[in-house]
């Protein structure tokens, strides 16, 4: 282990950039992110026992909720050093209901390794985060985990990753042993064998097994090859020497992953501390250092600029995690040029607004250090801006500069919230506040219909960790359910001529109204897909003044007061069109109250005797999934009464585009997920009203 070098690289300023890594842990949940993560900060010192998912022990899920669930379910960052290098890192969630926070991370990443299960090879949220990294450009080393379970396979696992993400898999290892017999790998690059025994910390390195050198020899030579295709140097090399140095190789291997041609695969069993020693070499030998990426572009005043990694250039960083907990915020920061210091001053870009940095600190989980300043290429928390939002750009006042935020996906499921002890609802609508500032791709909204307080999210699962959150965070006892749809009821067939008389004499002046109404709907919009036109219209075809002009804007106001209530269960009505035909005044009696009186309850009259129908709230819904999963998700749309408008396909997917009842579609992201193996994702938009089934019609 080493732990001089873990003391010496404690401090940002030691060493130079070269020397950094900002690497993130990619995989589908179970994969063995979590485990992968807590054997390298055992094997490079940062910890003196290893921790297990299983037993809740593990340094990067210290949430209570993670180590009840056995899953990650925040990303969280840990500093730890590696053969003279630092490496920041962060161990992201696998589940798709968490997939926000690894776009965040992946956006102030330089690499990334991506974890596959040796049994299951590529799933369904492997794919999606290897699609994700590769939008943003990170490049990534492939590591094959639980070689040591029944059934696994390491030539299976790397055809799923040719198949499914159309890399070209370099494979640099040859496990030892299969399954239970597993103890190690060749290393094809050196020609060695490294095995670890049962309770070893440390590889013993052998040579190459008698029983595997001819297989080793088959696979460097393909090895070989495959390089060689892909790099110019190397092939140039291959052609003059029938063979590739291991110098060259290494090398070629590097520009390779950097460039994103091809994906170094290494394999073990972190369960057992078995590969993860070549895991880190290869982590620090092939993944890029801040000065092997491209120079960070934001803008200012319009114009696009670029900010070099370095630490004397003007200070820019972006923010892209906020702990915002009772007893302060932590502000999560990749600093990409220039320093910070302890006490400085820095621009919120995006608000204009100036925060000071009170403290910084090198995180470790849910342990930090004290440091004095931060550096480019340094991942570290800060405390003392109270304002910046995950995606907010930091920099230095005098050189203002806004980098681009991590793109925030729109929510897709929804609940209801509220408070069940009424003198509870301030101290609920604080703690959701502080909910949607910590997780931006977490919504909350009032409901203008129904009243309700909505929280929207990612997933069932996101919600239902959100939810818990704030029961055990802030102490409340929270009520969840479905959000209430907002109907609405319309009229299909209306009335003409109905007389409304408003005649009430009750001791001193009476107040007396005669109107005539004609109701009838506004009909469908033609444009649209058989969705109500809403709405309310209103207009006078009084003749010879027998109802003044300011008795018939009072008679327009009552109708307006009867719209708040239809018959068929107290809906708001809209969709409809009014007209006043005739009336009548008494030169006493007749007023603008007495007047609006009639217009109320004269249209409430002649609702009850129109044919009403109920509406309810309709989505557009566009649809991505595999093209074998079609099929199903056509049928399950028509479950849902949906109404497919369209659909196309592009390469290997499928986009499907539908109208659905707002009712019909909760729930339908973990129905769609489970469908299409994690692979299908939607998105909607609101589409107005349509007729709702008259059986079954719901009651306010």
């Amino acid at each position: 282990m080493r732990t001089d070098l873990h003391r010496h690289l404690t401090d940002p300023v030691t060493g130079p950039l070269a020397v950094v890594r900002n690497l993130g842990i990619l995989a589908h949940v179970d994969a063995g992110k979590t485990t992968v993560t807590e054997r390298i900060l055992y094997l490079t010192g940062t910890i003196h026992k290893r921790g297990e998912v299983h037993d809740g022990t593990t340094v990067t899920d210290f949430d209570p909720q993670e180590r009840d669930r056995g899953i990650t379910i925040f990303a969280a960052a840990v500093t730890c050093a590696w053969d003279g290098h630092r490496i920041n890192l962060l161990d992201t969630p696998g589940h798709v209901d968490f997939s926000d926070e690894v776009e965040r991370s992946l956006r102030v990443l330089d690499g990334a390794v991506a974890v596959f299960d040796a049994v299951a090879g590529v799933e369904p949220q492997s794919e999606s985060v290897w699609r994700r990294a590769d939008r943003h450009g990170v490049p990534r080393i492939a590591f094959v985990n639980k070689l040591d379970r029944a059934g696994a396979d390491l030539d299976t696992a790397v055809d799923s990753i040719r198949e499914r993400l159309h890399p070209a898999p370099l494979v640099v290892q040859l496990p030892i042993g299969t399954e239970d017999a597993f103890t190690g790998v060749v290393d094809l690059l050196r020609m060695r064998a490294l095995v670890w025994a049962d309770g070893a910390d440390a590889a013993e390195e052998i040579p190459v097994p008698r029983d595997l050198l001819e297989e080793a020899r088959r696979r460097r030579r393909l090895l070989e090859e495959a390089v060689a295709e892909l790099h110019p140097a190397a092939l140039e090399e291959f052609c003059a020497r029938s063979t590739l140095s291991a110098r060259t190789l290494s090398s070629a291997l590097r520009d390779l992953t950097r460039s994103g041609e091809g994906v170094v695969v290494l394999c073990g069993s972190a369960y057992r501390n078995r590969g993860v020693e070549p895991l880190l070499d290869a982590m620090v030998a092939y993944l890029p250092s801040p000065l092997d990426v491209p120079a960070v572009r934001g803008t200012h005043d319009g114009a696009e600029r670029e900010r070099a990694a370095d630490p004397a250039a003007p200070f820019a960083g972006l923010v892209f995690k906020v702990n915002a907990t009772a007893t302060g915020r932590m502000t999560y920061l990749r600093v990409y040029s220039g320093t910070v210091e302890k006490g400085q001053t820095v621009l919120d870009a995006g608000t204009g607004r100036t925060e000071r940095i009170a403290r910084i600190l090198r995180v470790r989980a849910d342990r930090h250090a004290e440091l004095e300043r931060a550096v480019a290429g340094d991942i570290v928390a800060v405390i003392g801006p109270k304002s910046a939002r995950a995606g907010a750009t930091l920099c230095a006042p005098g050189a203002p500069l806004l980098l681009e935020p991590p793109v925030v996906a729109d929510p897709v499921v929804s609940v209801a919230v509220e408070a069940r002890r009424s003198t509870e609802t301030d101290r609920l609508v604080s703690a959701l506040a502080r909910l949607a500032e910590e997780d931006p791709s977490l919504v909350v909204r009032t409901d203008p219909e129904t009243g309700q307080t909505v929280l929207s999210g990612m997933g069932e699962l996101h919600l239902e960790v959100a939810v818990e959150k704030i029961r055990r965070a802030h102490g409340l006892d929270v009520a969840v359910g479905r959000p209430r749809v907002a109907y609405r009821e319309t009229v299909a067939r209306g009335v003409s001529g109905l007389v409304y008389r408003h005649v009430k004499q009750d001791g001193g002046a009476g107040q007396f109204a005669h109107v005539v109404l004609d109701v009838e709907p506004l009909g469908t919009d033609p444009g649209g897909a058989g969705e109500t036109v809403t709405g309310f219209v209103f207009r006078s075809a009084v003749v010879g003044g027998r109802v003044p002009q300011e008795y018939v804007r009072a008679v327009e106001a009552g109708c307006r007061d009867a719209l708040a209530e239809g018959p068929l269960g107290g809906h708001p009505v809209t969709g409809l069109r009014v007209t006043l035909t005739d009336g009548a005044t008494h030169a006493k009696d007749s007023s603008e109250m007495a007047f609006r009186a009639a217009g109320r309850f004269g249209l409430r009259a002649a609702l009850r005797a129109s044919a009403m129908v109920l509406l309810e709230p309709v989505a557009e819904v566009t649809v991505t999934v595999p093209g074998e999963a079609v099929g199903g998700v056509l049928g399950d749309l028509a479950a849902r009464r949906g109404r497919v408008s369209g659909s196309l396909t592009r390469g290997s997917t499928s986009v499907i585009t539908a109208t659905v009842p707002l009712a019909e579609l909760f729930g339908y992201a973990t129905r769609l997920r489970s469908r299409t193996q994690g692979r299908g994702v939607f998105t909607t938009r609101p589409a107005g009203l349509a007729p709702a089934p008259a059986q079954g019609a719901p009651a306010r």
